[in-house]
């Protein structure tokens, strides 16, 4: 593991922002899974990582209902939601291992349901809410070697809601 980063996401916006930053740093076959509290923004996060993608021409939407949207940015982008997903064997029906693109970026909510179907390289985001203020706190925890590399610029690229501060 590269490292943890937790970091303080007052407002929805924020959220998004410190998704676009994360989407401006991955790569073709990089994963990302978003674990959690109910409504804590995972959604928003993946909304913000799609513009940092490059998908600005449409609209991300949640895939709770859909289990699984695809866009197309510089690299394809798919995201899941395993929540409604009773067994493991309803994710591999899903075509999981097809979603898992060497040539896109994959998130997935709830991913924590499903980890050993994650590869073993990924970026995992927990988002907790802050009862106090209705903030959110975000850990992120890179799994694999790919992530050595790009620690120092994804600790760069959020130090404005680190709890350290810029």
């Amino acid at each position: 593991m590269a490292g943890v980063i937790e970091l303080t996401v007052p407002q929805a916006q924020d959220m998004k922002a410190l998704g676009q930053a994360i989407g401006s740093m991955l790569e073709p076959g990089d994963v990302v899974s978003l674990t959690g509290d109910l409504g804590a923004g995972k959604t928003t996060l993946v909304q913000g990582a799609a513009l940092g993608l490059g998908i600005t021409d449409q609209q991300v939407l949640s895939p709770t209902f859909t289990l699984i949207r695809e866009y197309r940015g510089k690299h394809p982008v798919y995201h899941l939601d395993v929540y409604r997903l009773k067994r493991i064997q309803d994710v591999i029906d899903l075509g999981f291992e097809e979603v898992l693109d060497p040539d896109g970026v994959t998130f997935v909510e709830w991913g924590d349901a499903i980890e050993g179907l994650l590869p073993e390289t990924y970026l995992e985001v927990e988002l907790w809410t802050r009862v106090e203020d209705e903030g959110r706190m975000v850990v992120l925890s890179a799994l694999g070697a790919s992530w050595a590399p790009r620690w120092e610029r994804l600790e760069a690229l959020t130090q404005q809601w680190s709890e350290h501060g810029p």
